[in-house]
Formats: structure tokens, C-alpha cells, sequence
């Protein structure tokens, strides 16, 4: 027997979730706890065989998974994952925006090496094309989808680098680094989640912007204080909000970030 989207043991059964960049990291970390909780999740990657890898690995552990070639910064891609999804599911119940990259420097526990004065244009187009024009156009091609389940959610993977409060504060942890590419590219993400999420309040759809923490990943570094467990927390209790959960804001865990 089907399991409801309510049962308790698998609050997520019969959700569909759609994880980009989750062949590494964060993303593959969120993949199995929104798979552990029922939902059927659809591992996007650009590299194919490392998401079938992935879902592999969901569905040995008894959830449900499916692989998907996705580079979102081609738009073939973000069409082909429209009609993939819409063929295989007729709705889709989570998107979490995860993909992104880094480019200013070797590690996010790394100053960038070139002052924002000498950055280079090309490396702050490649950071954008990923962590900004990608969510924003990969949203607006699956929101129709997002559209025709009982309770949208939408996590956009930033970081607490796109807090202007925390780049003009000197006492801040994130002051220093002054990453021109990666800091502005999730600032101007967050701007995206309230500009939607506005649009759309009054609507079930919640849209929200998290800080993961600083973890250890390929990106964070192997300084960072955060495991990769810990750090895919927040991207799934937002992707999990009830009715009542709040949108249009900037988390991390139970914390409202400043701008």
C-alpha cells in the first residue's frame, strides 16, 4: 500500500525532490535524508553515471531515487529536466538549488587573492552563470511543476559571504576574504528568493535562502568546523516546512540571517 504524504515514520512519502549539484558534498548528503524521509528524489549532477551512483546508493538504503543529467547553466538541460519530471511525476514538491561554485580562491577558508578591484571579468561571469542565472532560470522553468503540488518548497543553497550586513561589518569572519565572484553571486541569489517569494506569498509555495555553515567540503576546505552532515540540516528543514514555516527569508537552522 502507497504510504500518505502524512505518515509518520516517512513524513515525505510521496514527495518528489529535485537536488541540483548532488553528485558531491552537500548535495548527496541532503539526497538521503530527504530520501529518508519518504521523498522520491530526482539526483541531478553533470555527470550522469556519478548521480546514477548516487540514486543507486538511495535506493539500496530502501528509498526511492532516480538519476538526471543536469548542467544548470545549459537551458537544453533545464528543459529536458522539465519534461523528464513532468513525464515521470506530473509535479514536483521540492526544488533545492544546491549546484554552485567557487572560484575566487582554492577553498572557502582561503582569502581570494585578487582584491575585488583586480578581479578577473571571466571568473566572475563563470560564478555567476552557476550560483545566480542558474537557480533563477531553473526555477522559473520547473515552477508550473513546483505549481501542482499542495506544498512547493524551494531552498536556494546561498551563503552567509551574500550577507551584506556581514561583508560591511570588519568584526564578521566572512569581512576579510572579500571574494568579489562567489560573495556577490549568492547576494544577488538572496535578492531572487525575496523578489519570488513575494510575488508568490498568498500562495502555498515557500521560497526561502539558507546558510549551510561553513563545512567541510571540497569548497569549504578541511578547516571548516562543519561536517558535511550537519551542514545539509538546514536545506532539508526548510525543504520540509509545514504550512505555518515562514518565507522570503534568509536561515540558517532556527536563525534568521541579516541581508
Amino acid at each position: 500500500m502507497t504510504e500518505s504524504p502524512n505518515d509518520g515514520a516517512r513524513p515525505l512519502a510521496g514527495r518528489v525532490a529535485l537536488v541540483t549539484g548532488a553528485a558531491r558534498g552537500i548535495g548527496v548528503e541532503t539526497s538521503r535524508e530527504l530520501a529518508a524521509l519518504g521523498a522520491h528524489v530526482i539526483v541531478a549532477a553533470r555527470d550522469l553515471a556519478k548521480a546514477e551512483a548516487v540514486a543507486a546508493e538511495l535506493r539500496d538504503r530502501g528509498g526511492g531515487a532516480s538519476a538526471l543529467k543536469l548542467d544548470v547553466t545549459s537551458e537544453e538541460d533545464r528543459k529536458a529536466a522539465y519534461e523528464a519530471i513532468e513525464a515521470a511525476h506530473g509535479k514536483l514538491d521540492i526544488l533545492i538549488n544546491n549546484a554552485g561554485i567557487l572560484l575566487d580562491s582554492p577553498d572557502g577558508g582561503t582569502p581570494a587573492p585578487r582584491q575585488p578591484s583586480v578581479a578577473l571579468p571571466e571568473m566572475v561571469r563563470e560564478t555567476f552563470e552557476v550560483n545566480f542565472f542558474a537557480p533563477i532560470f531553473l526555477t522559473q522553468r520547473l515552477l508550473p511543476l513546483l505549481q501542482r503540488s499542495d506544498a512547493p518548497r524551494v531552498v536556494n543553497v546561498s551563503s552567509i559571504r551574500g550577507s551584506l550586513a556581514h561583508l560591511s561589518d570588519p568584526t564578521s569572519l566572512v569581512y576579510p576574504v572579500r571574494a568579489l565572484g562567489y560573495d556577490t553571486s549568492k547576494a544577488a541569489l538572496n535578492a531572487f528568493t525575496i523578489l519570488l517569494a513575494e510575488e508568490l506569498r498568498g500562495t502555498p509555495i515557500k521560497i526561502n535562502a539558507i546558510h549551510p555553515g561553513w563545512v567541510r567540503t571540497e569548497m569549504g576546505g578541511g578547516q571548516a568546523p562543519v561536517s558535511i552532515e550537519d551542514g545539509a540540516r538546514t536545506a532539508v528543514q526548510y525543504a520540509t516546512l509545514g504550512a505555518d514555516g515562514p518565507t522570503g527569508g534568509f536561515f540558517f537552522l532556527n536563525e534568521q540571517l541579516p541581508w
